[in-house]
């Protein structure tokens, strides 16, 4: 399977243009994978109002950038809502989630740093 990706040997910085990407249509989402490498991956994922992400936990930090829409933060004290071009990041062990309150689509960049096995653990899902 060819994932356009970068060399892992690489030398130099890793440029990855517009619209570059693995993509994966699942039934409620798409996922982009921009970016997987050990230290850092990037994915775009767009998503509706059916698509929830529970409150969970990582050793590394997860960040997140609303691109579209809003997106509803889950797992603190009470639900949080945030727009276009806000940032949330969850340290490690701080649990996090989120879904979408609609109305449509929202779209969002999600960092994991390390990646910790996020890129593949996307791929390895199926719907």
């Amino acid at each position: 399977m060819q994932t356009n990706q970068p060399r892992r040997d690489r030398t130099e910085a890793v440029v990855v243009g517009p619209g570059a990407g693995e993509r994966l249509v699942r039934d409620n989402r798409t996922v982009t994978i921009r970016l997987d490498l050990p230290e850092l991956s990037i994915h775009e994922i767009e998503f509706d109002t059916t698509f929830e992400v529970p409150p969970h936990t990582h050793d590394h930090v997860d960040t997140m950038l609303v691109l579209e829409g809003e997106v509803e933060l889950l797992g603190g004290d009470a639900p949080r809502r945030i727009g276009a071009g806000t940032i949330a990041a969850a340290p490690p062990g701080v649990p996090h989630g989120f879904r979408n309150p609609g109305p449509g689509r929202a779209r969002i960049l999600v960092l994991h740093a390390p990646d910790g096995g996020f890129a593949e653990t996307v791929r390895a899902t199926r719907r």
